[in-house]
């Protein structure tokens, strides 16, 4: 491949972070990706896939320090200096001139008219085929600045780029699909007032499984910023952020399996940083056209629904030994048992009790129950008699006044005599 045939395509991926040993660390727990150190610079970290080197990492230079740790893309050109002024004509910013890394190439940084940082590079030699990045590591680029039509003008006419299609996102906007040749491997879209983020490139890492590759980078003290999600196309992406505060994405081309809830999304990070000198790396070609890009249509971050409580656990009785051995409660068990045969006996006697009480009390009663039928008996008798002598004296005057209760009074008399001989007779 000669370098006519890079022109406007992706050849190297930069990270500049403040801590070149944790990122090395890190990024291999959530990608595929190996790590080893460059020949020519020992303090230069390589990124290694399937193919070869396609990225590295290097230490932030002071001069963008304030900036934050960020990924720097490189955008191939067969003339680093004619694209320098062309793009300078154009509107963009200088941010290091073109320099030479011997053996390697010429390379410099520019930020785009709306400022997003991006580097020119050609290299000092034809790239053997078959080198540079591939699907497998880097397959997505995506921009986000603050006017989309003026970006995909400044990139049309600088490197080649055509818009191959797009996607209505409502009051989003409208995301834009950019590649070259008609393949599309570039996004772009525009920030809204209601929606800020930085204007910056964003790289998407190729991976075979999102859920696994956003778990593991926040299990190793990343971010997940949004998603995991699907994207029209059906492939997955996630936004995350490393433990330096460094913003990338992965990709993949289809879901494996269902993972927990979206993590709660965070502030994107700062845009990327523009540094001051960049080593650039041993070898670098274009990406083979025969990627997959994820077709992205960024979503509203989605909170993470908060976790249910879990189930209080119930507090054990005012003096109860805590965890208690299993064994010490059949002891209790026996004594309980034992007990039951008393209690049954116990129950089996009242019964007969009362029945002794009912019928000692009925005892009682029953004389002065006989008293007071007699005494009846007697009232009936007197009642009588004095009745049939007042029909057998029909005609007759009747007996003095008083005759009567005289009857009655003696009558009673009687019946209190009773009476008493029979409670005397009780009382013997």
């Amino acid at each position: 491949m000669s370098n006519a045939d890079i022109r406007g395509r992706f050849v190297w991926h930069e990270l500049m972070t403040t801590d070149t040993k944790a990122a090395a660390a890190f990024y291999p727990k959530v990608t595929s990706w190996k790590t080893q150190s460059w020949d020519k610079d020992p303090s230069y970290t390589l990124w290694v896939g399937g193919n070869g080197p396609f990225g590295g990492v290097r230490s932030l230079p002071d001069a963008v320090r304030a900036s934050g740790p960020a990924w720097l893309a490189y955008i191939g050109t067969p003339d680093v200096d004619a694209t320098l002024q062309r793009a300078q004509g154009l509107g963009a910013r200088v941010v290091m001139g073109a320099s030479d890394i011997p053996g390697t190439g010429r390379m410099a940084v520019l930020a785009d008219p709306q400022g997003a940082a991006f580097a020119i590079f050609t290299a000092a030699a034809s790239p053997q085929p078959g080198s540079g990045s591939t699907p497998q590591e880097i397959s997505w680029h995506e921009l986000t600045t603050t006017d989309a039509v003026g970006a995909l003008r400044f990139y049309g006419e600088l490197f080649g780029w055509q818009e191959v299609g797009k996607h209505d996102m409502g009051p989003m906007g409208v995301y834009h699909l950019v590649g070259i040749n008609g393949v599309q491997s570039i996004g772009m879209f525009k920030i809204t007032p209601d929606r800020p983020m930085p204007t910056a490139w964003m790289c998407y890492a190729h991976v075979p499984d999102v859920d696994k590759s956003a778990n593991a980078a926040k299990a190793a003290g990343g971010k997940i910023c949004n998603g995991p999600m699907e994207v029209p196309g059906g492939t997955w992406i996630a936004h995350l952020s490393d433990p330096q505060g460094a913003a990338f994405a992965v990709h993949a081309d289809k879901r494996v399996a269902a993972s927990a809830p979206a993590a709660q999304p965070a502030k994107a990070p700062a845009s990327a940083a523009q540094p001051a000198k960049v080593s650039a790396p041993k070898s670098v070609s274009a990406p083979t056209a025969k990627s997959q890009p994820p077709t992205v249509k960024p979503a509203a971050p989605t909170p993470a629904p908060s976790p249910a409580p879990a189930k209080p656990t119930a507090a054990p009785p005012a003096g109860a030994a805590p965890n208690a051995p299993a064994n010490l409660k059949k002891p209790v068990a026996k004594k309980a048992a034992a007990r039951k045969p008393a209690v049954k006996r116990a129950s089996a006697k009242k019964p007969a009790a009362k029945k002794r009480a009912t019928k000692k009390a009925a005892a009682k009663k029953r004389p002065l129950r006989k008293a007071k039928r007699a005494v009846k008996k007697v009232v009936r008798k007197t009642a009588k008699r004095k009745s049939t002598k007042k029909r057998a004296k029909s005609g007759r005057r009747r007996s003095a006044p008083g005759s009567f209760a005289v009857a009655k009074r003696f009558a009673v008399k009687q019946a209190d005599t009773l009476l008493k001989r029979l409670r005397g007779k009780k009382h013997r």
